[in-house]
């Protein structure tokens, strides 16, 4: 199973790449990329396989992950660059949605490295401490703790110096309530996936 969840997870940072140029709000409360909707989902996946497959297998995932959108970007950026067909008209837009600007590209790099790393790293310490018990308590303690982080630095990074600083921590805040939020929501989903991942593998569960 564990191959099925890097699979997803990569796939979900491709996708959480891809749709980042689209903003949404939320009423009057928050404007936010759309690839918050997708990113939320890779916490949860990283907190399962170190659950199960121990904190060494969570490293190697993350590390997959920074080196597959690497290499997603190299060929993005390729692709754009390949000399538009006569009968194509939408290179502009092509370059516009898969383009990016380069301080965001590297702020989500940034954040994401740092934030996956703190997610495996409080996860495993406190299971070590508790054991099976209080899934529910690392899953949410190390995806709110990563969260702040991973929303800081990447704030920070792509728009400090371009906005009102106000302005800034109110993204930030917005950002990391709705993914506070998401992280309780999604909690029984982890509970599911354990639960069937252990139903259907006998896993001599790593530390």
């Amino acid at each position: 199973m564990i191959l099925y969840l890097n699979g997803i997870y990569v796939g979900l940072l491709i996708l959480a790449n891809i749709v980042a140029v689209k903003l949404f709000s939320l009423g009057d409360l928050a404007i936010l990329p759309a690839a918050v909707v997708v990113f939320i989902f890779t916490y949860p996946i990283i907190d399962i396989i170190v659950e199960l497959y121990g904190k060494e297998a969570g490293k190697q995932t993350v590390k997959a992950g920074l080196i597959t959108q690497i290499l997603a970007i190299i060929f993005i950026m390729i692709t754009i660059q390949l000399p538009a067909a006569p009968v194509f008209g939408e290179q502009a837009s092509f370059q516009a949605i898969l383009g990016g600007s380069f301080r965001v590209i590297v702020a989500s790099l940034v954040s994401y490295f740092i934030s996956q790393h703190i997610v495996v790293y409080v996860f495993h310490k406190l299971k070590m401490r508790h054991g099976k018990k209080k899934l529910w308590f690392r899953n949410n303690m190390s995806v709110m703790i990563s969260q702040i982080v991973d929303t800081s630095i990447f704030i920070t990074i792509a728009f400090y110096g371009t906005i009102p600083t106000t302005a800034l921590l109110g993204l930030i805040l917005s950002q990391y309530l709705f993914k506070f939020i998401a992280s309780i929501c999604i909690t029984p989903l982890v509970y599911l996936v354990v639960h069937m991942i252990r139903k259907r593998e006998f896993i001599m569960e790593k530390v």
